[in-house]
């Protein structure tokens, strides 16, 4: 499993917009190829800072499959007026699992 983690920092005041975009995205990521989960966590200290972690199979399944698909253009639109910046997307994998 690959996780994407996208930091995102939303316009202030765009908080809720955002979120709810997000929510209507979540059909969009669910029926993609690979996609095994998403959720969205907003920080605490930083009120407009969110991380969105999506769970894909194999890493072609976000960057080519996803990433060239009607979804993600579905995605951006619901979203990325809300943007202050571009994401910052990077890719992990479970390196330990302590407990």
């Amino acid at each position: 499993m690959i996780f994407e983690i996208a930091q995102i920092e939303v316009k202030p005041g765009k908080e809720a917009e955002f979120e709810q975009g997000v929510a209507k995205a979540a059909p969009l990521f669910k029926g993609s190829k690979g996609c095994h989960g998403m959720r969205l966590l907003k920080s605490l200290e930083q009120p407009t800072h969110y991380s969105l972690v999506v769970t894909w199979e194999t890493l072609e399944d976000h960057t080519v499959h996803f990433r060239n698909s009607d979804a993600f253009q579905q995605w951006r639109a619901l979203v990325s007026e809300c943007f202050a910046a571009p994401p910052n997307v990077g890719h992990v994998t479970e390196a330990l699992i302590g407990f």
